[in-house]
Order: C-alpha cells, then sequence, then structure tokens
C-alpha cells in the first residue's frame, strides 16, 4: 500500500486535460464510425467532459480544437465550462484539414498559402484571450513525401518565420507549445519530426516556447522518458499529449499497450520536478474512442495516469540513491520495479472517497445513466467528429 501521506499532495492537485474532440465520431482513415449520443457542439462536448470530471475529481480542464470547436460567443462558452464545474484549457490550432495545405501549411512554398495559415494561428490567439486559455498548442502535417520536392532548409526558415511572428503575440502569460511527430502524413521528410526539431525551434523563440511530447509519436523503442527528463532539464517541457500505440500513432488509451512505459515516464516527471507545486507542465489526454464508449474511455484514461503516478510516486528515492550511488544494478531496478508492481487501487479509492466521490469511477458512471440520458437526448443534428 502507498503512503498516502507521500503520494497524497501530487495526486490531490493532479489535472488531466480532456480532449474535446476525443467525445466526437472517429474513425481510422477507412471510416469514422458513429456513436449514440455524440455530441453535436461544443457545448455538449463541454459537458461530457465535465462528466468525466465529476467522476475522476482529476480532469478539470477541456481543450478546444480550432475550427472544430469553433462558436459565436467564446467567453459563453467559458462561461459554460465553469457552470459545468471545469474550465477551457489549450487551444489546439488546425492548420491541416484544408485544400490549401496539401504540399504543408507554415512551410508551404507559396506565401500566399503561409499567409493562410498564419492568420488561422492569429485567430487562435484571439480565442485564446476570449477564453483566458494559456497555451497555443502547434501540430503540423506539414513536409514531402518525395526527395526533391521542396527544400528541407528553406522550410524550416519558413516554419521559423511563421512561428516567430505567432510568438511575438503572445501574451505575456500565454505560451506557444510546439508538438513534433515522427512521420505522416508526410512520409519522406517532417517539418517537426522529433523532440530536437521542436526544441531548436523553442530554444530560438524564447522562455514561453516549450514542447510538447505526444507519447504516440515516436519511433518504435524510442526511450520517450530520456526525452522527458532531458526537456524537464532545460526547462523545455511544456506539455504531454498522452495517449498508447502498438504501431504508430494509434491513438489508444494511455497505458493501454504498455502501462510500464507511462509509469516509467511519469518517474522521470516527478525526478525533474514536473510534479512540483510550481511546475508549469501540463497534463493532457490526445484520443481517439473509436470502438469503444467515449466517456468511459476517457475516465479510464484519466484511472491509468492517476495510477501511473501513484506508482511513480511509491518508488524509494532514498533507497534508489543509494543503490545507484553503490552501482547496486539488479537492487536499484528491484527498488523501481517493487513500486511498479504496487497495487495502488485501494490507495486511489480511499483518496476518492476522501474527496466525496465514488472509489470506482467507471462503475459510477454506469451506474449513472448518462450515457443512456444523452443517448435519447441527442437526437438530431450533425454529430461532431473530424472536422466539425
Amino acid at each position: 500500500m502507498v503512503d498516502l501521506e507521500a503520494a497524497g499532495p501530487v495526486l490531490r492537485a493532479q489535472s488531466i486535460e480532456l480532449p474535446s474532440w476525443a467525445f466526437g465520431n472517429s474513425g481510422t482513415r477507412f471510416k469514422v464510425f458513429a456513436q449514440a449520443g455524440v455530441p453535436r457542439d461544443p457545448f455538449e462536448k463541454v459537458a461530457d467532459a465535465a462528466t468525466v470530471h465529476e467522476f475522476t475529481g482529476a480532469a478539470g480542464k477541456v481543450a478546444l480544437h480550432i475550427p472544430w470547436d469553433e462558436v459565436d460567443d467564446y467567453g459563453k462558452l467559458a462561461a459554460y465550462a465553469v457552470d459545468h464545474g471545469i474550465q477551457l484549457g489549450t487551444i489546439n490550432a488546425n492548420a491541416f484539414q484544408d485544400d490549401d495545405y496539401r504540399l504543408g501549411s507554415v512551410a508551404n512554398p507559396d506565401p500566399r498559402v503561409r499567409r493562410k495559415a498564419l492568420d488561422h494561428l492569429l485567430q487562435c490567439l484571439e480565442v485564446m484571450n476570449a477564453t483566458g486559455s494559456r497555451d497555443l498548442k502547434l501540430w503540423f502535417a506539414d513536409g514531402t513525401n518525395y526527395p526533391g520536392q521542396d527544400s528541407i532548409s528553406a522550410r524550416q526558415d519558413r516554419l521559423a518565420e511563421v512561428l516567430s511572428s505567432v510568438y511575438e503575440q503572445l501574451g505575456d502569460d500565454q505560451r506557444l507549445i510546439l508538438e513534433y511527430k515522427l512521420f505522416e502524413p508526410a512520409f519522406y521528410s517532417t517539418d517537426v519530426p522529433d523532440w530536437g526539431t521542436a526544441l531548436t525551434h523553442c530554444l530560438a523563440l524564447g522562455d514561453r516556447a516549450k514542447v510538447c511530447v505526444d507519447t504516440g509519436h515516436h519511433a518504435p523503442g524510442t526511450n520517450i522518458e530520456f526525452i522527458v527528463a532531458s526537456l524537464l532539464r532545460l526547462k523545455k517541457l511544456g506539455s504531454f499529449d498522452f495517449n498508447s500505440r502498438f504501431y504508430a500513432d494509434d491513438d489508444l488509451i494511455v497505458g493501454a499497450a504498455d502501462p510500464f512505459q507511462l509509469f516509467r515516464i511519469l518517474f522521470e516527471v516527478r525526478c525533474g520536478g514536473g510534479f512540483s507545486a510550481d511546475s508549469e507542465v501540463a497534463f493532457m489526454l490526445d484520443q481517439c474512442h473509436n470502438i469503444e464508449p467515449k466517456i468511459p474511455g476517457e475516465i479510464r484514461s484519466v484511472m491509468n495516469v492517476q495510477e501511473a503516478t501513484a506508482k511513480a510516486m511509491a518508488v524509494d528515492m532514498d533507497a534508489l540513491g543509494q543503490a545507484q550511488q553503490a552501482g547496486d544494478v539488479l537492487g536499484a531496478n528491484g527498488i523501481l520495479m517493487d513500486a511498479f508492481d504496487t497495487d495502488v487501487r485501494p490507495m486511489l479509492a480511499a483518496l476518492r472517497e476522501e474527496r466525496g466521490l465514488k472509489a470506482d469511477p467507471m462503475a459510477a458512471y454506469a451506474a449513472s445513466g448518462y450515457g443512456e440520458r444523452i443517448a435519447a437526448e441527442r437526437v438530431g443534428g450533425a454529430q461532431a467528429g473530424w472536422g466539425a
């Protein structure tokens, strides 16, 4: 049993931001699958996100994706979120779903297209100002499919120019978060393919430019915890996009494929001060629930992060340090494995009950009837999904 006095403060303060798009219809590159009760507008997405928070107590923010979550009055949407017990969080830009972006957005060789992409990013800053959001997260599908298609170095120059233009418009308390992805949809060269490229651009921009680590955006075998430790050391880790992968960017429930990896990552977060009270690292989910129901999928994801965090906090740091200093290879590894093998579920159940929540969020949600109610009520209109 984990010592609640040691892990409790971190777990009580933990906030895992939800993605609005996880509540919409999604699927594979072949088919988007519809589900009953899926939200039809951003207000219903916020209501579903608030429901996840209601049963977990650890998901008090929901990220928006523009233009998927466009509304006439963002102040009204922000107030609606507060009325439902949560807040609007990160604003995610979309510079990949437009015919003009066939050859890229911010790195496109056509200056007209680059201007269009920049205008969209500046529009997202206006949304941030209206919602009180701190972070603008940028992921670009830009790249090339064939050698010689475009100049790799020139694309980096174009990217840097647009990023600089956006960074200059940030408010004093706002941040630019740059996400990277190994490949897809560009298969020969991707303009921001790895943490080194993202870090290089962020270092050039300034202190308020940070890197986002999406746990599905790496080559097989990549040591993601090394990346996390390195970015924390440089104070450049801005946020996580938590999901899980078997092969590529699968966007599955976090911890589904490799819970030990999630534990290792969060252990490095602990070691690097990412759980401290003054840490600005944002923990967010980025998932697509294609075959499982949306809200339970998000609840399970939040619980998986909580469990991995509790296990990371269970590591005996004094004993580990002594074993490492003594060169006790097996002893040090054993200390880490003991923490990973600890059953933290009773402690987390007690922590929820302490906060007036049900011990088992999944069972509590199932008993609430919320899923059946929205399936009956949300009839007619266009369901939200990729592109809406």
